[in-house]
């Protein structure tokens, strides 16, 4: 009786141990969680947010960066159309240093292209710390990954549909 008894206390005591344990989190976890969602985003290439600034209406993120636009028939993406766009940024000054650069990557078969390089940015516009006029196009209709660098640093990331023809 004595050992059935005590193999139920071990039995029990580590059960509890097991179940206490389960749940205990750390902050590296929530920032691996983090860091997969944003992976998990970037992987399922959906467009980036409109988000207002100023009286415009803007796709990218929002107190980040992005660039005007706001799907019209007018501003929308069509394979090889050159349109102007004004893009916007938010940040610290020491983020702004350097020239813009911004490389594009087809969704479906990871082909890159220069889209913008060599650019200097200005100063404040509509609500952003700073801004800069554009002539971008995109040879394919899809998904297109826009990873905006200044100097040599990824400033942030807009996702943009090519309309078909």
């Amino acid at each position: 009786m004595f050992k059935k008894t005590f193999v139920h206390i071990l039995l029990m005591i580590f059960s509890l141990t097991t179940v206490g344990c389960t749940n205990v989190t750390n902050k590296n976890d929530e920032t691996k969680d983090t860091h997969q969602e944003e992976k998990s985003r970037a992987q399922n290439w959906n467009e980036s947010s409109l988000f207002k600034a100023g009286n415009y209406t803007l796709i990218g993120e929002k107190g980040r960066l992005g660039f005007i636009y706001d799907d019209s028939e007018v501003l929308r993406f069509y394979p090889n159309k050159t349109q102007k766009y004004m893009w916007h940024f938010w940040g610290e000054d020491k983020e702004f240093e350097g020239k813009l650069k911004v490389v594009a990557t087809y969704e479906n078969d990871g082909e890159q292209i220069t889209v913008l390089e060599g650019v200097d940015i200005g100063g404040p516009n509509n609500g952003a710390d700073r801004h800069t006029p554009s002539n971008m196009s995109l040879p394919k209709s899809g998904m297109w990954k826009l990873e905006a660098y200044l100097g040599d640093n990824l400033f942030g990331t807009v996702f943009i549909k090519v309309h078909k023809k």
